[in-house]
């Protein structure tokens, strides 16, 4: 019996980082699976036929036949532990905690800087404010942990790329894309992490939707 395609929902702007997260896990993966959007701004993720599928009602949510889960970690998780082939954590134990660590950190933490620097500024080059100092002081902890994290100088947290490096990218460019004063170390390390391909076919989405 064949294995029902995965449904993976998003959001229908495709601004979202934890949708990404969980697409781009499926994409390394090789699993076959459709983009399912979601236009949260009408607030269809309220309605009752996403709110049947989501537990919590957000994006993104992974269907697989009759099996449903929201929450990006969760997810990520989850589809690395059914499909160990091309694994998005690091095999070793403490590098896959601390791969963890930062996952849950970055979806925890930082609220200042995520306000003041929305993924609009990643994914469409929009234009903000000056920092305010609440924001400023979560981008200055932001980049003193990247650069405790990446002091092996390597281009990847640990050996091999993870998950956790296109998460923490992510957040990375909500600076470096803006035009935000950033060391040019992380400057680098956020660039190289975007060139992956699953991080582009992600870009692409929007127009290939429409298309």
């Amino acid at each position: 019996m064949s294995q029902p395609i995965a449904e993976l929902y998003t959001d229908a702007e495709f601004f979202s980082p934890y949708a990404m997260s969980a697409f781009i896990t499926l994409t390394e993966k090789g699993i076959p699976f459709t983009v399912k959007p979601v236009d949260l701004s009408q607030g269809k993720n309220h309605e009752p036929a996403y709110a049947a599928l989501s537990l919590t009602r957000r994006v993104p949510t992974l269907v697989v036949g009759e099996f449903q889960l929201s929450e990006s970690s969760a997810i990520d998780e989850y589809l690395d532990e059914i499909h160990p082939a091309h694994p998005v954590y690091p095999r070793d134990v403490k590098h896959r905690a601390k791969a963890r660590e930062v996952q849950a950190w970055l979806r925890s933490d930082l609220l200042q800087l995520r306000a003041e620097r929305p993924t609009e500024a990643v994914f469409i080059n929009g234009k903000f404010p000056p920092l305010s100092n609440a924001a400023q002081g979560a981008a200055n902890k932001l980049i003193a942990a990247v650069e405790k994290l990446l002091s092996h100088g390597q281009d990847n947290l640990f050996r091999e790329w993870c998950i956790a490096d296109t998460d923490l990218a992510l957040m990375l460019n909500r600076l470096v894309i803006h035009g935000d004063p950033v060391p040019e170390n992380i400057r680098h390390y956020a660039h190289k992490q975007w060139q992956r391909p699953s991080v582009q076919a992600w870009l692409a989405l929007p127009e290939k939707m429409r298309g």
